[in-house]
This record gives structure tokens, C-alpha cells and sequence, in this order.
């Protein structure tokens, strides 16, 4: 796992101390490049199928760069996967980076003798692996 990833999964801290929620384009792209990966597909082959250089891809599955729309509808198509299915993906590993955060503060109002357990979130679409590993890295 990468840098970009460990952040996109758990967030990064701002300068109050706070976590800050993972950038869009970081939980896309770990969508994406989980797609990929699963499918056993290459940079250049996904990248020439859905003609884009394979070093924008790159940027693109390691949230460097900000894909478009129509960016991100071409990877998909490349990939056989609807658009629906990546949104859904970042937005359950979002959700379940938020609900950790909530979780954490309010056990840290509480007694810490306690120890808190959290189920491992869970989804049916592409990129399966996002969501549970972004309520495991959060911790």
C-alpha cells in the first residue's frame, strides 16, 4: 500500500489536530487500480482501451490527478465496470472513513478502558476490499 492510499483510506491530519476526510480522487483511484489489479489487467491495456496515456492513468489510480468525468467514464468502460459501481465504492469507502472518525472521538470522551471493536464494512461492487480496509486503516 502506498502513501496516497494509507491517506485516502484513514485521512490525513489537519493543522487543528483533526482528521481530515480523504480526498475524492485518492478513494477513486484506489477503486480503480483495485479493479485493475483484480482483473489482471495492465496499466498500458486498460490505458490504451480507453485511450489515455498510461502515465495519466497512473496519475490518475494514484490520486495525483484530478480525473474528468468523461476521464473516468472511458476507465470504466475499459475496466467493464458501470460508473455507478466506482461512485458507490468511494462513497462506501468515504462513509465508513467518516463513521470510524465518529467512533473514535466518541471513545475518546469515554472511558478508554474498554476497548472498541468495529465489524469490518462490507460491499458487493468492484473494489470490494476499499471499503474494509479503510474501517481497518482508520483505526
Amino acid at each position: 500500500m502506498t502513501g496516497i492510499e494509507a491517506r485516502a483510506r484513514a485521512g490525513a491530519v489537519g493543522s487543528n489536530g483533526h482528521v481530515r476526510e480523504p480526498l475524492l480522487r485518492h478513494l477513486v483511484g484506489a477503486v480503480l487500480r483495485r479493479a485493475r489489479l483484480g482483473q489482471g489487467r495492465t496499466l498500458q491495456e486498460v490505458a490504451a482501451t480507453a485511450r489515455m496515456s498510461t502515465a495519466y492513468l497512473s496519475e490518475v489510480e494514484r490520486g495525483r490527478k484530478e480525473a474528468s468525468s468523461e476521464v473516468l467514464a472511458a476507465v470504466c468502460d475499459a475496466l467493464g465496470i458501470r460508473l455507478v459501481d466506482l461512485v458507490a465504492q468511494a462513497h462506501d469507502a468515504l462513509a465508513a472513513t467518516a463513521a470510524q472518525h465518529r467512533v473514535r472521538d466518541l471513545t475518546s470522551m469515554g472511558d478508554r478502558s474498554t476497548p472498541v471493536r468495529h465489524a469490518r464494512a462490507t460491499s458487493t461492487a468492484v473494489g470490494q476490499r476499499i471499503t474494509s480496509d479503510a474501517v481497518l486503516l482508520a483505526a
